[in-house]
């Protein structure tokens, strides 16, 4: 084989194992949700029913047996602890305890994870409630990049 082609093969082979431990590492620890699997859903937006307290517990039933059913179509196996089932589009600004809005979240990845996240959560039900964003445009930003809303709002973690 010429030495060009020779260089571009193992080019080619070292970018597609990159590609495949990427994949694979994103798998594994999802800090967004895979869209296909998890595009979001809304229950609600009026902001009468979500800024009402206690709303959450009333909506907050997703049953062990849909907790497996995100896990098994993420891959990840349901007996580790460092994840959470969490809602992509937060219930606390009308998202819906559904299959398209669950997804698993770590608690370990860094520095995106969990506990980050449910600070974003709670800035924009906040703001939501106080009429400073609306509520639509609160439930997109969750959906597109729940980590670029987070960078636009609060900045770095």
């Amino acid at each position: 084989m010429p030495r060009r082609l020779n260089v571009a093969a193992k080019t080619f082979t070292a970018v597609g194992f990159l590609l495949l431990f990427t994949a694979l590492a994103f798998a594994a620890d999802p800090i967004r949700p895979d869209p296909v699997l998890t595009p979001g859903a809304v229950l609600t937006t009026d902001t009468s029913i979500v800024c009402r307290p206690g709303y959450t517990r009333t909506v907050r039933h997703t049953s062990g047996a849909v907790k497996h059913q995100v896990y098994a179509e993420y891959g990840i196996d349901p007996h580790q602890s460092q994840y959470e089932i969490d809602h992509l589009i937060p219930l606390e600004i009308g998202g819906a305890d559904t299959l398209p809005n669950l997804w698993p979240q770590s608690y370990d990845t860094k520095p995106w994870n969990a506990l980050v996240k449910d600070h974003l959560e709670n800035y924009l039900h906040v703001e939501v409630c106080a009429g400073h964003i609306g509520i639509e445009d609160a439930q997109r930003e969750f959906a597109t990049d729940w980590i670029a809303a987070y960078m636009r709002h609060l900045g770095e973690p």
